[in-house]
């Protein structure tokens, strides 16, 4: 621990302090009291500083000592941090509790990476090569099939290297030398509040593909772009988001638990190590990093969590890998924000929330991007994904308001199709997505030219039925004109086989983008037969008694869908035409 200054405590309320004669700056961290907890400062006034401390400040009295570290909040990086499981400051939590058991005291610390464990490192460049911040000089295996590429710093400035050896080393030892003095280890610190620098950023034009159809279809996110999974209680967001860090193609997830319920975060604690990758068959979590900040925890060490969270994603993106981080949930980081501005006594906002709340979660959901990393030729991106809890699914609330602003994506869950056991419970009236003008060309090459025209002519088909369904309620379907009728039973197949999703099914949990693009057409296929049916005079009974429709749905639960919606398409075709011989 470095010692800078030294001031003395004189006023404390609840996790924020007040520190006499302390000489130091915006965000340094400081240690507070005997027990020498955490903190940072984030108010100074003349020889009175401020500071948020990031554990419980019972017990403490004015007059004790307050040392200044004269440094920012900074994270470790470097191997190890994947399969690790940390609290909101990177204290790993399996460490602590070897240390401690499952009550943990006040001031107990712990390097974020092991400092004993060997790693094998194999150099990449040689003694006389010029490198700079950002430049990877070696690699090192983190897990099972996993290469961790060793960064620069990009605080370093451009040097040759004097010496470099591969070998096996610990993050403390040094590997390498540059002619200018710096010494280089397998790992680097950094501040959290700081965005990591990059040589240029650019357009999210590819896909995060999630294999959930509702999103790959209607409401597609980008790489390194921003969405929120806004939702009341039980409508299933921590679901969706672990669907998403299962099935999405990031290479890395990361996964911050910020505020959430103790039980909760105990379920995702217990079953993310039981879940397997589905690309590599190997455990999920050989490719993920926990953040683990409960609610009965300190809340400023909460509002800290989702900086270290971004800190870690974009230092493997600068690695050119692309990295999805769940946030879980924002209003609770928001919650934070709040308590700590009221014990400043700051002017309240709108709900009592600071007046830059807008600002802290613009600068949060900013940090997504796909960028060219400094060193690295390979793209990387960070893809950010937040839950937002609106007290009473509320979701003109100003957190939830305030984050429609910065993100493009918006998935809006509703209770009331989770009481009707339709999951994911994404409303598709009420969410949206701005990247598909975007995606349109990334969708055209890869998939079909008219995918565009398909979700289009799907979403009109959704909001049709959602008029004609006012008029269902008063009076029954049966007083609808015969069109209207096809449009209806049209918009069922579409909620019940193409919106609907099984994430316990073993086929059904994931559906890539031609499948989607399967059922999609099939569907409409039968809405134009159907029309064109009622056009030459069909009876609106005889095209409810089509059967084949009905065994679309199977093809959701079959590995070999193809051949299926081949037969059945053929089926429909020949049951219209026996409605006219």
């Amino acid at each position: 621990m470095k010692e800078i200054s030294k001031g003395v405590l004189y006023r404390i309320a609840g996790p924020v302090v007040m520190a006499k004669n302390l000489d130091a700056r915006m965000y340094d961290v400081v240690y507070v009291g005997k027990e020498k907890l955490m903190g940072e400062v984030i108010q100074i006034d003349g020889d009175k500083v401020t500071i948020q401390v990031y554990e419980d400040t019972s017990g403490l009295k004015p007059g004790e000592i307050v040392v200044n570290s004269g440094e920012p909040l900074t994270v470790e990086l470097g191997p190890g941090l994947l399969t690790s499981i940390y609290d909101g400051i990177q204290r790993p939590l399996p460490v602590l509790q070897a240390k401690q058991g499952d009550y943990i005291n006040r001031g107990v610390s712990a390097p974020g990476l092991d400092p004993k464990k060997k790693w094998d490192f194999k150099a990449t460049v040689k003694k006389g090569d010029v490198v700079k911040g950002g430049d990877v000089i070696g690699e090192v295996e983190e897990t099972e099939g996993n290469i961790h590429k060793i960064l620069i710093s990009p605080k370093v400035k451009e040097s040759k290297i004097k010496e470099i050896k591969s070998g096996k080393f610990t993050v403390e030892e040094i590997v390498a030398k540059l002619e200018d003095g710096t010494e280089l280890k397998l790992k680097h610190e950094w501040p959290v509040r700081s965005a990591r620098p990059v040589t240029e950023k650019l357009a999210p034009n590819v896909p995060l593909i999630t294999g959930q159809r509702i999103f790959d279809a209607l409401f597609p996110l980008a790489k390194g772009g921003a969405g929120a999974i806004p939702g009341p209680f039980g409508a299933g967001k921590t679901v969706a988001q672990q669907q998403l860090a299962k099935w999405c193609d990031a290479d890395i997830i990361v996964y911050v638990g910020c505020g959430e319920r103790g039980n909760e975060m105990t379920e995702v604690l217990t079953e993310f190590p039981h879940l397997i990758d589905p690309k590599t068959k190997k455990p999920l979590l050989n490719r993920t990093v926990l953040i683990a900040n409960t609610s009965n925890m300190p809340v400023a060490a909460r509002e800290a969590s989702v900086y270290t969270g971004v800190t870690i994603a974009e230092y493997y993106r600068d690695q050119g890998y692309d990295v999805a981080l769940m946030a879980d949930s924002t209003s609770r980081w928001a919650e934070a924000m709040r308590e700590i501005s009221s014990r400043l006594e700051e002017m309240p906002g709108e709900e009592g929330y600071p007046a830059y709340l807008a600002t802290r979660l613009s600068e949060f959901y900013e940090r997504a991007a796909r960028v060219q990393p400094l060193g690295v030729k390979k793209i990387g991106s960070v893809t950010i994904i937040g839950a937002v809890s609106p007290p009473g699914g509320d979701f003109s609330e100003p957190v939830t308001q305030n984050t429609l602003r910065v993100t493009k994506t918006f998935w809006a869950l509703d209770a009331k199709l989770a009481q009707r056991r339709h999951f994911p419970s994404i409303n598709w009236l009420t969410s949206y997505s701005l990247y598909p003008d975007i995606l349109e060309g990334w969708y055209a090459k890869n998939i079909s030219a008219d995918w565009r025209q398909t979700v289009g002519r799907i979403t009109a088909l959704l909001q049709e039925e959602d008029k004609l369904m006012e008029i269902v309620q008063l009076v029954g379907s049966d007083a609808l004109p015969e069109k209207q009728q096809v449009l209806l039973e049209a918009a069922r197949l579409l909620r019940e086989f193409l919106l609907q999703q099984n994430a316990f099914h073993e086929i059904d949990t994931y559906c890539d983008l031609e499948k989607t693009y399967m059922l999609m057409k099939i569907i409409l296929k039968f809405y134009d037969l159907a029309s064109d049916a009622m056009e030459r005079g069909a009876r609106i009974q005889q095209i409810l008694e089509i059967k084949s429709k009905d065994e679309i749905g199977n093809a959701k639960f079959e590995k070999d869908h193809k051949k299926l919606l081949t037969d059945v398409e053929k089926k429909m075709e020949k049951e219209i035409d026996a409605i006219f011989r």
